[in-house]
Protein backbone atom coordinates (compact mmCIF):
# COMPACT_ATOMS: atom_id res chain seq x y z
CA UNK A 1 0.00 0.00 0.00
CA UNK A 2 0.98 3.57 -0.45
CA UNK A 3 2.36 5.93 1.29
CA UNK A 4 -0.85 7.70 3.41
CA UNK A 5 -1.23 11.21 1.06
CA UNK A 6 -1.70 13.66 4.23
CA UNK A 7 -0.93 16.66 1.90
CA UNK A 8 -3.64 16.06 -0.65
CA UNK A 9 -5.76 14.90 1.85
CA UNK A 10 -5.54 18.56 3.43
CA UNK A 11 -6.63 20.37 0.52
CA UNK A 12 -10.16 17.67 -0.02
CA UNK A 13 -13.12 18.80 0.82
CA UNK A 14 -15.82 16.13 1.64
CA UNK A 15 -20.22 17.09 2.44
CA UNK A 16 -21.79 14.74 4.48
CA UNK A 17 -25.47 14.82 4.61
CA UNK A 18 -27.62 12.74 6.47
CA UNK A 19 -29.04 11.89 9.90
CA UNK A 20 -27.23 14.02 12.89
CA UNK A 21 -27.19 12.01 16.05
CA UNK A 22 -25.75 12.82 19.70
CA UNK A 23 -24.34 9.66 21.43
CA UNK A 24 -24.28 10.61 25.03
CA UNK A 25 -22.80 7.96 27.75
CA UNK A 26 -23.33 7.77 31.30
CA UNK A 27 -20.72 5.88 32.99
CA UNK A 28 -21.26 4.05 36.65
CA UNK A 29 -20.99 2.09 38.82
CA UNK A 30 -22.83 -0.76 39.44
CA UNK A 31 -22.63 -2.39 43.40
CA UNK A 32 -26.39 -3.42 44.24
CA UNK A 33 -29.55 -4.46 42.29
CA UNK A 34 -32.53 -2.26 43.26
CA UNK A 35 -35.20 -3.23 45.65
CA UNK A 36 -37.77 -2.04 43.19
CA UNK A 37 -37.33 -4.01 39.97
CA UNK A 38 -34.71 -6.85 39.37
CA UNK A 39 -32.81 -4.31 37.93
CA UNK A 40 -29.02 -2.84 38.40
CA UNK A 41 -28.46 0.11 40.44
CA UNK A 42 -25.79 2.65 38.27
CA UNK A 43 -24.31 5.54 40.07
CA UNK A 44 -23.18 8.13 37.41
CA UNK A 45 -19.88 8.87 37.98
CA UNK A 46 -19.18 10.45 34.50
CA UNK A 47 -20.66 12.07 31.38
CA UNK A 48 -19.80 12.54 27.87
CA UNK A 49 -21.53 13.72 24.68
CA UNK A 50 -20.09 12.47 21.11
CA UNK A 51 -21.17 13.51 17.82
CA UNK A 52 -23.19 10.23 16.42
CA UNK A 53 -24.10 9.18 13.04
CA UNK A 54 -23.68 11.41 10.07
CA UNK A 55 -21.70 13.73 12.16
CA UNK A 56 -19.29 11.59 13.38
CA UNK A 57 -18.39 10.43 10.12
CA UNK A 58 -17.76 14.17 9.79
CA UNK A 59 -15.71 13.90 12.26
CA UNK A 60 -14.01 11.00 11.10
CA UNK A 61 -12.55 12.88 8.24
CA UNK A 62 -11.61 16.12 10.02
CA UNK A 63 -9.35 13.63 11.79
CA UNK A 64 -7.96 12.21 8.42
CA UNK A 65 -6.73 15.52 7.83
CA UNK A 66 -9.78 16.71 5.45
CA UNK A 67 -12.33 19.44 5.48
CA UNK A 68 -15.74 18.29 6.10
CA UNK A 69 -19.05 20.48 5.68
CA UNK A 70 -22.44 18.84 7.22
CA UNK A 71 -25.34 18.91 6.55
CA UNK A 72 -28.74 17.65 7.95
CA UNK A 73 -31.50 18.56 10.87
CA UNK A 74 -31.32 19.41 14.79
CA UNK A 75 -33.87 20.38 17.18
CA UNK A 76 -33.76 24.03 19.02
CA UNK A 77 -33.10 21.73 22.09
CA UNK A 78 -30.04 20.99 24.85
CA UNK A 79 -28.60 17.96 22.87
CA UNK A 80 -28.64 20.65 19.73
CA UNK A 81 -26.61 22.91 22.22
CA UNK A 82 -24.33 20.19 22.40
CA UNK A 83 -24.16 19.10 18.70
CA UNK A 84 -23.16 22.80 17.85
CA UNK A 85 -20.29 22.45 20.35
CA UNK A 86 -18.70 19.54 19.41
CA UNK A 87 -18.85 20.10 15.82
CA UNK A 88 -17.02 23.59 16.40
CA UNK A 89 -14.60 22.20 18.77
CA UNK A 90 -13.74 19.29 15.94
CA UNK A 91 -13.91 22.04 12.90
CA UNK A 92 -16.67 20.70 11.43
CA UNK A 93 -18.45 23.44 9.05
CA UNK A 94 -21.77 22.79 10.23
CA UNK A 95 -24.75 24.06 7.85
CA UNK A 96 -27.86 22.88 9.95
CA UNK A 97 -31.50 22.77 9.43
CA UNK A 98 -33.06 23.39 13.02
CA UNK A 99 -36.73 23.04 13.66
CA UNK A 100 -38.68 23.29 17.01
CA UNK A 101 -41.26 20.61 16.46
CA UNK A 102 -38.09 18.14 15.20
CA UNK A 103 -35.81 16.89 18.30
CA UNK A 104 -32.13 15.99 18.24
CA UNK A 105 -31.52 12.52 17.52
CA UNK A 106 -30.39 11.30 20.76
CA UNK A 107 -29.12 8.36 21.83
CA UNK A 108 -28.51 7.82 25.59
CA UNK A 109 -26.35 4.81 27.08
CA UNK A 110 -25.89 3.65 30.60
CA UNK A 111 -22.87 2.02 30.87
CA UNK A 112 -21.53 0.05 34.29
CA UNK A 113 -18.34 -1.71 34.10
CA UNK A 114 -17.45 -1.04 30.60
CA UNK A 115 -20.79 -2.75 30.06
CA UNK A 116 -23.57 -1.00 28.26
CA UNK A 117 -26.60 -1.93 30.09
CA UNK A 118 -28.91 0.39 28.55
CA UNK A 119 -29.71 2.50 25.49
CA UNK A 120 -32.65 5.14 24.87
CA UNK A 121 -33.24 6.83 21.84
CA UNK A 122 -34.84 10.32 21.07
CA UNK A 123 -36.07 10.77 17.18
CA UNK A 124 -38.54 12.05 15.09
CA UNK A 125 -38.95 11.85 11.31
CA UNK A 126 -38.55 15.05 9.42
CA UNK A 127 -41.63 16.83 7.96
CA UNK A 128 -41.79 17.50 3.76
CA UNK A 129 -40.73 21.37 4.75
CA UNK A 130 -37.66 20.31 6.19
CA UNK A 131 -36.78 17.89 3.54
CA UNK A 132 -37.47 20.41 0.74
CA UNK A 133 -35.17 23.07 2.65
CA UNK A 134 -32.26 20.34 3.28
CA UNK A 135 -32.57 20.00 -1.00
CA UNK A 136 -31.99 23.48 -1.48
CA UNK A 137 -29.08 23.68 1.10
CA UNK A 138 -27.12 20.77 -0.52
CA UNK A 139 -27.62 22.41 -3.85
CA UNK A 140 -25.75 25.05 -3.05
CA UNK A 141 -23.24 23.35 -1.07
CA UNK A 142 -22.12 20.50 -3.81
CA UNK A 143 -19.92 23.39 -5.55
CA UNK A 144 -17.74 23.90 -3.43
CA UNK A 145 -17.28 20.00 -2.65
CA UNK A 146 -14.99 17.07 -4.64
CA UNK A 147 -16.90 14.40 -2.89
CA UNK A 148 -20.59 13.66 -1.17
CA UNK A 149 -21.58 11.41 1.37
CA UNK A 150 -24.65 10.30 2.31
CA UNK A 151 -24.59 8.48 5.84
CA UNK A 152 -28.33 7.04 6.34
CA UNK A 153 -29.50 5.74 9.83
CA UNK A 154 -32.91 5.61 8.73
CA UNK A 155 -33.72 8.51 10.86
CA UNK A 156 -35.31 10.24 8.04
CA UNK A 157 -32.78 12.83 6.50
CA UNK A 158 -32.35 10.90 3.65
CA UNK A 159 -36.29 10.13 2.75
CA UNK A 160 -35.72 11.42 -0.43
CA UNK A 161 -32.27 10.39 -0.86
CA UNK A 162 -32.89 9.83 -5.08
CA UNK A 163 -32.70 13.48 -5.21
CA UNK A 164 -29.50 14.26 -3.52
CA UNK A 165 -28.31 11.98 -5.96
CA UNK A 166 -29.26 12.76 -8.82
CA UNK A 167 -27.94 16.75 -7.99
CA UNK A 168 -24.43 15.55 -7.20
CA UNK A 169 -24.49 13.21 -10.43
CA UNK A 170 -25.24 16.47 -12.72
CA UNK A 171 -22.08 18.25 -10.86
CA UNK A 172 -19.86 15.36 -11.51
CA UNK A 173 -18.93 14.36 -7.83
CA UNK A 174 -18.58 10.70 -6.50
CA UNK A 175 -21.40 10.03 -4.00
CA UNK A 176 -20.58 7.47 -1.04
CA UNK A 177 -23.43 5.92 0.78
CA UNK A 178 -23.72 4.07 3.94
CA UNK A 179 -27.27 2.13 3.57
CA UNK A 180 -29.98 1.43 5.29
CA UNK A 181 -33.28 -0.85 4.68
CA UNK A 182 -33.78 -2.67 1.99
CA UNK A 183 -34.89 -1.11 -0.98
CA UNK A 184 -31.74 -0.35 -2.67
CA UNK A 185 -32.90 1.16 -5.82
CA UNK A 186 -33.14 4.61 -3.75
CA UNK A 187 -29.01 4.10 -4.04
CA UNK A 188 -29.35 4.18 -8.01
CA UNK A 189 -26.67 5.99 -9.78
CA UNK A 190 -24.42 6.49 -6.58
CA UNK A 191 -20.75 5.82 -7.31
CA UNK A 192 -20.49 3.54 -4.23
CA UNK A 193 -22.62 2.13 -2.06
CA UNK A 194 -20.80 0.31 2.09
CA UNK A 195 -23.75 -2.08 3.37
CA UNK A 196 -22.14 -4.36 6.03
CA UNK A 197 -23.27 -7.83 6.51
CA UNK A 198 -26.57 -7.89 7.75
CA UNK A 199 -27.61 -4.81 5.58
CA UNK A 200 -26.41 -6.86 2.59
CA UNK A 201 -28.09 -9.93 3.43
CA UNK A 202 -31.64 -7.65 4.31
CA UNK A 203 -31.20 -6.44 0.36
CA UNK A 204 -29.70 -9.52 -1.42
CA UNK A 205 -31.01 -12.40 0.98
CA UNK A 206 -28.19 -15.02 3.00
CA UNK A 207 -26.03 -16.44 0.75
CA UNK A 208 -23.99 -19.66 1.15
CA UNK A 209 -21.06 -19.72 -0.37
CA UNK A 210 -18.68 -16.80 -1.93
CA UNK A 211 -19.56 -17.62 -5.69
CA UNK A 212 -23.36 -17.38 -4.53
CA UNK A 213 -22.39 -13.87 -2.71
CA UNK A 214 -20.04 -12.02 -5.62
CA UNK A 215 -23.10 -12.80 -8.05
CA UNK A 216 -25.51 -11.44 -5.98
CA UNK A 217 -23.46 -8.57 -5.41
CA UNK A 218 -22.66 -8.12 -9.06
CA UNK A 219 -26.39 -8.35 -10.03
CA UNK A 220 -27.25 -5.72 -7.53
CA UNK A 221 -24.35 -3.35 -8.35
CA UNK A 222 -25.12 -3.17 -11.55
CA UNK A 223 -29.42 -2.71 -11.31
CA UNK A 224 -28.31 0.32 -9.37
CA UNK A 225 -25.25 1.27 -11.67
CA UNK A 226 -22.66 1.46 -9.31
CA UNK A 227 -19.16 2.16 -9.92
CA UNK A 228 -18.18 0.01 -6.78
CA UNK A 229 -20.09 -2.10 -3.51
CA UNK A 230 -17.96 -2.46 -0.78
CA UNK A 231 -19.31 -5.38 1.56
CA UNK A 232 -17.82 -4.88 4.99
CA UNK A 233 -18.04 -8.28 7.18
CA UNK A 234 -16.62 -7.65 10.77
CA UNK A 235 -14.31 -10.45 11.39
CA UNK A 236 -13.90 -11.67 7.72
CA UNK A 237 -12.89 -8.38 6.68
CA UNK A 238 -14.26 -6.40 3.49
CA UNK A 239 -14.89 -7.49 -0.30
CA UNK A 240 -15.08 -4.71 -2.90
CA UNK A 241 -16.95 -5.54 -5.79
CA UNK A 242 -16.33 -3.52 -9.30
CA UNK A 243 -16.60 -4.09 -12.90
CA UNK A 244 -12.94 -5.13 -12.86
CA UNK A 245 -14.02 -8.28 -10.25
CA UNK A 246 -14.32 -9.02 -6.68
CA UNK A 247 -11.45 -8.34 -4.56
CA UNK A 248 -10.82 -8.83 -0.66
CA UNK A 249 -8.93 -7.97 2.92
CA UNK A 250 -9.60 -10.41 5.80
CA UNK A 251 -9.49 -7.87 8.95
CA UNK A 252 -6.80 -6.21 10.98
CA UNK A 253 -8.50 -5.73 14.15
CA UNK A 254 -5.83 -7.25 17.34
CA UNK A 255 -8.84 -6.32 19.81
CA UNK A 256 -12.37 -6.05 19.58
CA UNK A 257 -13.88 -3.51 22.24
CA UNK A 258 -16.44 -1.81 20.77
CA UNK A 259 -17.57 -2.04 16.97
CA UNK A 260 -20.31 1.14 17.62
CA UNK A 261 -19.24 3.98 14.93
CA UNK A 262 -16.82 1.75 13.32
CA UNK A 263 -18.60 2.05 9.58
CA UNK A 264 -18.34 5.77 10.40
CA UNK A 265 -15.20 5.64 10.50
CA UNK A 266 -14.73 3.41 7.38
CA UNK A 267 -16.72 5.57 5.42
CA UNK A 268 -15.02 8.61 6.13
CA UNK A 269 -11.65 7.19 5.19
CA UNK A 270 -13.04 5.64 1.98
CA UNK A 271 -14.31 9.21 1.25
CA UNK A 272 -11.26 11.26 1.85
CA UNK A 273 -9.39 8.38 0.00
CA UNK A 274 -11.49 9.22 -3.15
CA UNK A 275 -11.28 12.66 -2.82
CA UNK A 276 -7.99 12.85 -4.08
CA UNK A 277 -8.51 10.47 -6.34
CA UNK A 278 -7.49 7.27 -4.77
CA UNK A 279 -8.54 3.89 -6.76
CA UNK A 280 -11.66 1.82 -4.93
CA UNK A 281 -9.58 -1.48 -3.85
CA UNK A 282 -6.81 1.14 -2.29
CA UNK A 283 -9.30 2.92 -0.31
CA UNK A 284 -10.59 0.05 0.74
CA UNK A 285 -6.80 -0.99 2.07
CA UNK A 286 -6.61 1.97 3.99
CA UNK A 287 -10.36 1.95 5.34
CA UNK A 288 -9.59 -1.64 6.60
CA UNK A 289 -6.55 -0.95 8.34
CA UNK A 290 -8.84 2.49 10.17
CA UNK A 291 -11.56 0.11 10.84
CA UNK A 292 -9.14 -2.01 12.59
CA UNK A 293 -7.67 0.57 14.47
CA UNK A 294 -11.26 1.75 15.81
CA UNK A 295 -12.91 -1.03 17.26
CA UNK A 296 -10.37 -1.22 19.16
CA UNK A 297 -11.81 2.21 20.79
CA UNK A 298 -15.20 2.41 23.43
CA UNK A 299 -17.52 3.97 21.46
CA UNK A 300 -18.63 6.06 19.21
CA UNK A 301 -14.63 6.71 17.94
CA UNK A 302 -11.81 8.28 15.39
CA UNK A 303 -8.84 7.28 14.03
CA UNK A 304 -6.13 10.20 13.12
CA UNK A 305 -4.31 10.89 10.27
CA UNK A 306 -1.00 9.77 12.54
CA UNK A 307 -2.34 6.23 13.40
CA UNK A 308 -2.48 5.52 9.70
CA UNK A 309 0.63 6.87 8.57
Amino acid sequence: MSQFPKEAISRSRVLVVGDIMLDRYWFGEVERISPEAPVPVVRVVKREDRLGGAANVARNIVALGAHATLAGFVGEDEAATSVRQLLSEAGIQAHMITDVAHPTTLKMRVLGRQQQLLRIDFEEKPTATLLEALRDQVEKLLAGHDVLVLSDYAKGALAEVDVLIELARKKGLPILVDPKGTDYRRYRGASLVTPNRSEMQQAVGVWSSEQELTDRAQVLREQLSLDALLVTRSEQGMTLFTGQGREHVEAQAHEVFDVSGAGDTVLATLAVMRAVGIDWPTAMRWANRAGGIVVGKLGTSIVTAGELS
